[in-house]
Parts: C-alpha cells; structure tokens; sequence
C-alpha cells in the first residue's frame, strides 16, 4: 500500500515537473519577450542575415532574452528566410509574434509626405531620410536621359515627375521602384483632359510643370495664381523674355534673395530667364496640383507686367502697359527703401 502511494507520489510530482516545463516552454514562446526598447520600429537592411537580424534587435533593446528567441526563430525556419524592411515591434511583444511578423515580411508602409522640393538634392534628402533608397543611385537615374525617356523625361525635366502629395512605400524600395511609383502617379495625373487643356495654351505637361513651378514660387495666393501664369504665357506669345525672379534664384541657387540686381541677371546659366527667352529648361521647384490647375486654366488677359503690392500682403498688382506697370513698381520700390530692405 506503501509502495502504491510512493509510486502515485512519483507520478504526481513528475506531472507536475512536466507541467512545469511545459509552462516554462510555452512562455518562451508566447511570453514578452521585449526589452529596454530605444524606438519602435526594427530596420532590416536589404541583404541582411540572420545574425545581422540579432545585432540590431540586441542593439535596439527590442529583444531581453535573445536564447528564447533563437529558438523560436529557427524552428520556424526564419533564419533562412530574413526579409529586408521597417517592422513595428510592440512593447510586450512575445517571441511567436516577432518571428511571425519578421518570417512574413509584415512591414510598416512608410508614408512620404512630398510637399514643395526646388532641387534635385531636396528630393534626394527627403528620400533618404525615409527610405532604404540609396541616394547615390537615386541622384545618378534623376540624371539619366536613358532611364528617364520612359517617361518622357529627361535630366532637365526629371523633377517635373514628382507631384507633391502623400505616398506610401515600403522602406526597403530601391531607387528604381521609388521613382517609378512618383513617375506612374505623374502619368496617371496627366490623363487626356489635362493634355488637351496643356495643348489648347501650346504647351506641353513638363511646361505646364515648369511654368507651374514659376508661378509657385511667385505667390502663396491660389486666387492670382490664374493670373499670373497669364502673364507669362502673353509675354511667350509675343516674344518677350519672361523674366521671372524666382529662376534668378534658382540659377545661382540662393533663395533668400530679396532684390534682384544687374549682377543676377548677368548669370550664364540657362535658368536665367532675364538673359534667355523662353520657359527655363525644367521645373525650379515642385509645384502644388492647385498651382498646376491654375496654369491649366488660367484666363485669358493682356497682362504683361505684375509687381507685389506695397502693402506687402503678398498680392499683386497687374499692368496691360509699362507705364502702368512703373507705378506699381515705384511704390513697391518706395515700401522695400522705407524697410531698408535691400
């Protein structure tokens, strides 16, 4: 009888180490497993292995107990299968649900947000900073006739194919795929309506862009902005260079300009449209669909002349003639020299 209730004893104690294994297993596996996190989100680089994958979750504190999860890593067979991109790790998170989401590449999108960009470097920059993209390569496609004839393009007018907006990518994107998304939304924007309305003012979409880009940095106004696309499309009817400030500032690549003198307009570069008639060879900056919609729809006028208004509201005063437009000029003049703005 003795013996029997040893023997159950035995048995007990044994189901419970078991039990006790068991729970010990399953927390390795189901249990947090998070550390003392620096950020929340785990970068992968393209061509990364697995040990690569253990430096940055151990450099990133997004893993205690690296022991538990390698072995829940290899007996899902993540180890050979390391996927490159941007993961969300949440405080608390167990090994299971790590490995799960690592295994299948369940990336966080990246939303980039693309506002107003003047040069190449602006837009190299803004994508470096959010995605993998290697800006290196980015700057030499943004660059090649080659590449960019696919879309129309070319090393001029490259940046006519970013539309500021909000896009969404994956972190990992490389160079190629980032551009071409930004290219297939330009083509998408330019459906057959915008192309008609392009050629009814003889113009082609990347001079749209271009003059577009003029007209940007002219005003903030939505409600002139019609207006002043018009002036510049009457002074290219009539042969007149269009000499718009904001391409000075472009050609010597200083934007804090406030006064445009002879010096400025002397530049060789071929941005300078006080020196050479015609639109510019490319956009000068990346201007708003707002702005884009003004130039496709601007009305028709005989201004030739617009100068900013005395009151410094940034609105503008327009003129049909130079005599009218001189007095606007000479009291704008007079407000800069009673600012002593220079």
């Amino acid at each position: 009888m003795a013996s029997k209730k040893g023997r159950f004893r035995w048995i007990g104690l044994l189901i419970l180490v078991l039990f006790v294994v068991g729970a010990i297993a399953l927390w390795g596996v189901f249990g947090p497993n998070t550390g003392d996190m620096k950020g929340d989100y785990l970068y992968i680089h393209t061509g990364s292995t697995y040990a690569d994958v253990q430096k940055a979750l151990q450099e990133g504190g997004f893993v205690r107990n690296m022991t538990s999860f390698d072995q829940v890593a290899k007996r899902s067979g993540y180890p050979e299968k390391v996927k490159a991109g941007k993961y969300k790790i949440n405080k608390g998170m167990s090994n299971y649900n790590m490995v799960r989401r690592l295994r299948n590449g369940d990336q966080e999108p990246v939303k980039l947000v693309i506002n107003k960009l003047r040069t190449k470097q602006d837009l190299m920059r803004l994508v470096s900073k959010n995605l993998e993209a290697d800006s290196l390569e980015f700057r030499a496609l943004l660059n090649d006739n080659g590449f960019l004839s696919q879309y129309g393009l070319d090393s001029n007018t490259s940046m006519a194919a970013v539309i500021p907006d909000t896009y969404e990518f994956w972190w990992n994107t490389d160079a190629k795929k980032t551009f071409a998304k930004l290219a297939k939304y330009y083509k998408q924007y330019w459906n057959d309506e915008r192309k008609q309305k392009a050629a009814a003012k003889n113009l082609k979409p990347e001079q749209v862009v271009t003059l577009a880009s003029i007209v940007e940095e002219e005003t903030n106004k939505n409600d002139e902005k019609g207006n002043i696309a018009s002036v510049y499309m009457n002074r290219m009817k009539i042969g007149m260079r269009l000499q718009a400030d904001p391409t000075i500032k472009f050609a010597v690549q200083d934007f804090t300009l406030r006064r445009i003198g002879g010096v400025h307009m002397q530049n060789p570069s071929p941005y300078n449209t006080y020196r050479y008639a015609g639109l510019p060879p490319g956009p000068i900056c990346t201007p708003s669909k707002k702005t884009l919609e003004a130039v496709l729809n601007a009305p028709d006028t005989k201004y030739i002349y617009f100068c900013a208004k005395e009151d410094f509201s940034g609105y503008h005063r327009f003129a049909a003639s130079y005599a009218e437009h001189q007095k606007n000029a000479s009291l704008y003049q007079k407000a800069l020299n009673a600012r002593g703005i220079h």
